[in-house]
């Protein structure tokens, strides 16, 4: 743990995983939370090209790696932290749904007598 948080009234340290960003655990996640949020209601509007839909995919691989580095590298978390970095990678999960199925939706339709690819 290094320098306290840069938000304003914030004195929690710094895990070393997120010194880049200046960030505490607490303000980080809520910040992930905040962008999944935009990504998400931006989904909704079905106008991300399949460009920004790759973009969105690579945001949530490497935040949910950040998160994962600090939750397994910061020794002894509080509960109350734990469980606020379980629901960002819920978050993030769901995130990754809600663009799988608004590309789903934007797909065109498949051909008729074409058989579905197998995952």
């Amino acid at each position: 743990m290094g320098l306290p948080c840069i938000i304003p009234g914030c004195k929690t340290p710094v895990p070393e995983e997120l010194a880049s960003l200046g960030l505490c655990v607490s303000h980080c996640t809520l910040e992930i939370e905040r962008q999944c949020t935009e990504m998400r209601l931006e989904t909704a509007r079905g106008t991300t090209t399949p460009e920004r839909r790759a973009e969105i995919f690579r945001f949530i691989g490497q935040q949910g790696g950040l998160l994962a580095r600090v939750a397994t590298n910061t020794p002894r978390l509080p509960d109350e932290i734990k469980a606020r970095i379980l629901s960002t990678f819920l978050t993030l999960m769901n995130l990754r749904e809600n663009v799988e199925r608004a590309a789903a939706r934007a797909a065109p339709p498949a051909q008729a007598g074409a058989t579905p690819a197998k995952r």
